[in-house]
């Protein structure tokens, strides 16, 4: 496995990483690895199900708010 050497940390960011650490009840070294976990996981694409249900809620918010025809949006962005 690799390694990874930080040097110059701030010694706030290393107080809250510590905090944070002791909050899990975990070590610096494994509260870092947590966090490159967290940070580097691959985004989740959602399935057609979720897209279809989040295109459904967004619809619902928006169904009273006057729409403008992207026709007229496009040709007024030409005109400029």
């Amino acid at each position: 496995m690799a390694q990874v050497v930080l040097e110059d940390i701030d010694a706030a960011i290393l107080e809250r990483l510590q905090a944070r650490a002791a909050a899990h009840r975990h070590s610096v070294a494994v509260e870092i690895k947590a966090i490159l976990e967290e940070v580097c996981e691959p985004p989740i694409r959602p399935g057609l199900d979720e897209f279809l249900a989040l295109a459904s809620e967004i619809r619902a918010h928006t169904a009273t708010r006057p729409q403008t025809d992207s026709a007229i949006l496009i040709r007024e962005d030409r005109e400029r």
